[in-house]
């Protein structure tokens, strides 16, 4: 199993950046994909980014605002959050499953962090 805990959330003006941490432990050491999702009130969890060794996927929405980092030897991944807008309000959760496929799909991932939340005033 891997545990993960997120940080970083805050309230922000729309045009800010924000930079979110997640920290996984407990079995990392087989290959795994960490991603981010959020949920704003009243809508379904949505794709964010994603992350494994074959690369990184970016919802559409992201449009070139966000990177997702991950630092292996730490067992952390990043998502720096730039050009941040109003819509972008909601509680993000970081997610992982085994594997290399970076699935867009909450129903993929097995293991979730408590959430942490992100406004964003305008």
């Amino acid at each position: 199993q891997v545990q993960l805990v997120e940080s970083g959330g805050g309230l922000v003006q729309a045009g800010g950046s924000l930079r979110l941490s997640c920290a996984a432990s407990g079995r990392t050491d087989s290959a795994y994909v960490t991603g981010w999702f959020r949920q704003a009130p009243g809508k379904e969890r949505e794709f964010v980014a994603g992350r494994s060794g074959l690369g990184a996927n970016y919802g559409d929405f992201v449009k070139g605002r966000f990177i997702i980092f991950r630092d292996n030897s730490k067992n952390t991944v990043a998502l720096q959050m730039n050009s941040l807008k109003p819509e972008d309000t909601a509680i993000y959760y970081c997610a992982a499953t085994y594997g290399l496929r970076i699935a867009t799909s909450p129903n993929d991932y097995e293991y979730w962090g408590q959430g942490t939340q992100v406004t964003v005033s305008s």
